[in-house]
C-alpha cells in the first residue's frame, strides 16, 4: 500500500522505539511490562545496571546495550517516543543585519520549514553572530573555526529578547503572561521586554553566537492543543485532532526534537562551529534541553536551568514537584505511561540520573536557586552524583571529588558542573556568567 510522506513520517515515531530496543536486544517495542507489572525499587536506579539486571562493565557495553535501552525505556515509560528527522527540511534566510549590536554581531532570521505542506509547523530561528572574535585569549586556531554557539528556545518570542523592530514577531499562539500578549498573540508592545534573560550581548562580548526560537512556534504549551506538530500529524495520519497514540512523544519530546532540527540548520552555517553547540534551556525547557541532548549526540554541552521534575530532579525525590502533581498540571508534556506512575514513582525502572548519563561523556552543568525549592536544588544534585560512574567509565571526571552541595555562586565540577545562585525561578544575568564561564573550559 502506497504511503502519502505524512504517513511515514507519523509512522516513523512508533517504529524508532522498536528499532532502538533491538539494537539493545531486548524485547521488541510496546512489549514492556506495564506499569503495573513493574517491581518497586525506592533506590536511585544505577545506570549501569541493565533492567534485566546485567551490570555494565565497559564502554562497548554501555553504547551498544545499555545507552539504546535506557533511551527506550524512557520513550516508552515517560516522554514518549521521539520522531524521526522529517525526510523533508528547508531552511530559508528570510533576514540578514550586519549591523546588529551597533556592528558587533551579525543577524540572521532563519525559517526552518519541517515539512512540504506551508501550513505545517515552522520553526523561526534568530542567530546572532560576532562579527570578530575577542581580542583576548583568541589563537590563531580559533579564529580560523566558527563560532561556538547557545541554542535555546524562549518563552515569549525572539522579538522579546533584543530591542530591534524588524524581528519578526511570532504568529503563532502564545501564554497570556507573555510580555505584550493580547489575546494569545504577540504584539509590538513585547519588543525588547526581556533582553536581560537571554543577555544575547554579553554572548556576543565573549565570542559566542546565540541561536534561539519560540517554543510555541513548534508546539503550543496547553492540553488538548489543536494547533503545533502533534495535532498537524494527527490530522495527517487520519486521527482526531488532538488525539495521538499513547506512544507519541509528549511536548517535552517535540520540543526537545526541535533543538534538533534546529541544530540541523547551525551545522550548516558556515559562521558557527558544528563541534560546539551549546544546549540550553529553563524550567520546562531545561527539561526539553536534557532530553535533546540524551539523545542528540551533536551537541557538545547541555545546560539545563532548575529543569526540576521531569527534567534533572529525581522521580523519586520528597522535596519539590511530584510525578504526581506534574502529570496533573502538564498532562500534555509526557506520554500516557508516565501518569500511572502518580501513586508510586519507585516503580519507574530508572531516573533522572539514568537521562543525565545519556549525555556522557559530553559536559553537563546544572544550575539551581536556593529559592526555588520546587525544582529540588538537593535532589538534583544527587543525580549528578549517580550519574557520575557512567563518565569515570567513560574515562573523564564527573563532579571531580564534588562530594557535597557547594556554597551559593560556585560553579563546581568537571564534565559534571553544578551551581547554585540566591533568588527565585527565574533565568538571569548571572546564569549566564556561569554557562559562558563553563564553556570557555568545555568549548575552548
Amino acid at each position: 500500500m502506497h504511503l502519502n510522506p505524512f504517513a511515514k513520517i507519523f509512522r516513523s515515531f512508533v517504529l524508532i522505539l522498536a528499532l532502538a530496543v533491538g539494537i539493545a536486544n531486548m524485547r521488541a517495542a510496546n512489549s514492556f511490562p506495564d506499569v503495573a507489572a513493574l517491581p518497586s525499587h525506592p533506590e536511585i536506579p544505577n545506570p549501569l545496571v541493565m533492567f534485566d539486571g546485567t551490570p555494565v562493565t565497559n564502554a562497548t557495553q554501555w553504547f551498544e546495550q545499555r545507552r539504546p535501552e535506557l533511551k527506550a525505556l524512557f520513550q516508552n515509560y515517560m516522554y514518549g517516543v521521539m520522531p524521526s528527522a522529517p525526510e523533508y527540511e528547508h531552511f530559508k534566510i528570510e533576514r540578514v543585519d550586519k549591523h546588529f549590536f551597533g556592528g558587533k554581531a551579525t543577524a540572521k532570521e532563519v525559517t526552518i520549514q519541517l515539512f512540504k505542506d506551508i501550513n505545517a509547523p515552522a520553526i523561526h530561528l534568530l542567530v546572532v553572530t560576532p562579527n570578530t572574535h575577542p581580542n583576548s585569549s583568541s589563537s590563531l586556531e580559533k579564529k580560523s573555526r566558527g563560532f561556538p554557539v547557545f541554542l535555546g528556545m524562549n518563552f515569549c518570542g525572539n522579538h522579546t529578547l533584543a530591542s530591534d523592530t524588524n524581528i519578526a514577531l511570532p504568529a503563532s499562539w502564545m501564554a497570556e503572561g507573555c510580555p505584550g500578549c493580547i489575546d494569545y498573540h504577540a504584539t509590538d508592545a513585547g519588543r525588547g521586554a526581556q533582553v536581560n534573560v537571554w543577555n544575547i550581548k554579553r554572548s556576543i562580548d565573549r565570542g559566542y553566537a546565540v541561536a534561539t526560537f519560540y517554543y510555541g512556534d513548534i508546539e503550543p504549551d496547553t492540553n488538548n492543543a489543536t494547533t503545533g506538530l502533534r495535532a498537524w500529524l494527527a490530522q495527517h495520519a487520519g486521527s482526531a485532532p488532538n488525539r495521538m497514540p499513547p506512544t507519541a512523544g509528549g511536548d517535552i519530546a517535540i520540543w526537545a526534537w526541535s533543538l534538533s532540527r534546529a541544530a540541523d540548520y547551525l551545522v550548516t552555517d558556515q559562521t558557527l562551529d558544528a563541534k560546539r553547540i551549546a544546549v540550553v534551556g529553563h524550567s520546562r525547557l531545561g527539561k526539553a534541553t536534557i532530553l535533546a541532548a540524551a539523545f542528540d549526540e551533536r551537541f557538545a554541552v547541555a545546560m539545563p536551568l532548575q529543569a526540576g521534575c521531569g527534567g534533572t530532579a529525581p522521580s523519586r525525590g520528597k522535596i519539590g514537584e511530584s510525578v504526581k502533581v506534574i502529570n496533573q498540571s502538564f498532562p500534555h508534556w509526557f506520554n500516557d505511561a508516565f501518569k500511572k506512575f502518580g501513586g508510586d514513582p519507585s516503580h519507574l525502572p530508572f531516573d533522572q540520573d539514568c537521562l543525565i548519563a545519556l549525555v556522557a561523556p559530553r559536559p553537563v552543568v546544572i544550575g539551581q536557586t536556593t529559592e526555588d525549592t520546587w525544582s529540588n536544588p538537593t535532589g538534583t544534585f544527587e543525580m549528578l552524583q549517580a550519574a557520575e560512574p557512567v563518565y569515570r567509565l567513560l574515562g573523564v571526571n564527573g563532579l571531580d571529588a564534588q562530594q557535597a552541595m557547594p556554597e551559593t555562586n560556585q560553579l563546581v565540577g568537571d564534565h559534571l558542573a553544578y551551581f547554585i545562585r540566591p533568588g527565585k525561578h527565574s533565568m538571569t544575568t548571572l546564569d549566564w556568567k556561569f554557562f559562558l564561564d563553563y564553556a570557555d573550559r568545555m568549548l575552548p
